[in-house]
């Protein structure tokens, strides 16, 4: 599985979405599962996935689709 099958799995299982839906659109709080208790079951999700440890500052600037893949870049995760 390639990081980007990963990055995407993380989203389609803790928000119960279809993968059409992963586009830059999808936001924080942009659909019903992404609400501060869904955000912190996907950084939980992609920190076990990734092996990584993300910074506070990472997670609260986590705000969607997009901005997550340069986010995981920072942890040397690549796409």
């Amino acid at each position: 599985m390639t990081n980007k099958e990963k990055y995407d799995s993380a989203f389609i299982t803790v928000f119960e979405i279809d993968a059409d839906q992963l586009t830059d659109q999808l936001k924080y709080q942009s659909i019903k599962a992404w609400d501060s208790v869904g955000h912190m079951a996907l950084m939980a999700e992609l920190e076990d996935l990734f092996d990584i440890m993300l910074e506070m500052d990472d997670v609260v600037d986590f705000g969607s689709y997009e901005t997550g893949v340069k986010t995981l870049e920072k942890y040397g995760v690549q796409f």
